[in-house]
């Protein structure tokens, strides 16, 4: 059996993963047993559309980003961070109220050096005292997680987005209305408590990095890294282990 990478068929290819309630069986099923094809496919259609985007995407299935919903919700946060990366040194307190409504969820400390970007806001949870600095971008497509006491440095990229690799399904296409859009999907970062993330990382969807561990500047992170170490490099890779002889005197102790 030859297999053809027809662009337009994989378009319309639902995921394996949707649940199949009774109406869609039903229309299903009706086109099977003889039903003209175009009310079934209507009738997918309809219920294809009916199911949001945002689901899809939180789900990590192929999704459409230049749906309304999510085009409105981008929006909002371009809007809210817009205004943050604008304010200044003594508006601490609007800085507070911008990041909360940015943020999903928060501990009591919580700081973002501007500017900040983000892709939604609404899918990333930071811990307590959470601490970034200058140029942090989080496309948070799929949830961003980050524990308490994580520090993050300046440049610094989470990025959950993901691209299909072949091209006949990367590639831009143009909807009923006329309009292009593209399919993608995302997978979720996790960032344990108690990590440091160095300047210029990049860390890519799919990957959790275990607590009390130290991420080299430059490095790109690519799959996971286990807990209570220092890794870096691109790919990046575990150096050593984090152990007592790491200890710093501290003043007064």
């Amino acid at each position: 059996m030859t297999i053809h990478h027809d662009k337009m068929a994989y378009g319309k290819l639902s995921s394996l993963t949707d649940e199949f309630s009774e109406e869609r069986l039903e229309a299903m099923a009706r086109t099977l047993n003889g039903a003209p094809a175009e009310q079934g496919e209507a009738e997918a259609a309809k219920m294809q559309t009916a199911e949001r985007e945002y689901d899809k995407m939180i789900r990590g299935e192929l999704y459409n980003p230049a749906d309304e919903e999510l085009t409105a919700m981008r929006r909002r946060v371009r809007r809210l961070f817009g205004e943050y990366n604008r304010t200044e040194e003594d508006e601490t307190k609007r800085r507070r109220e911008l990041l909360d409504k940015m943020f999903a969820s928060h501990g009591e400390f919580y700081f973002c050096e501007p500017p900040v970007r983000f892709d939604y806001g609404i899918n990333t949870h930071v811990g307590e005292d959470f601490f970034s600095n200058f140029n942090l971008v989080i496309l948070d497509c799929a949830p961003v997680r980050i524990g308490k006491q994580c520090f993050i440095g300046p440049n610094v990229t989470l990025a959950t987005p993901v691209h299909p690799l072949l091209a006949c399904d990367r590639n831009m296409r143009r909807a009923s209305n006329g309009e292009k859009f593209d399919y993608e999907y995302a997978r979720p970062i996790t960032i344990e408590d108690n990590v440091w993330l160095a300047s210029n990382v990049v860390v890519c969807g799919g990957v959790t990095i275990g607590h009390d561990t130290v991420i080299g500047a430059g490095s790109v992170v690519t799959r996971d890294i286990p807990a209570g170490v220092f890794a870096a490099g691109n790919p990046c890779r575990v150096i050593r282990p984090l152990t007592a002889k790491d200890k710093m005197k501290l003043p007064k102790e």
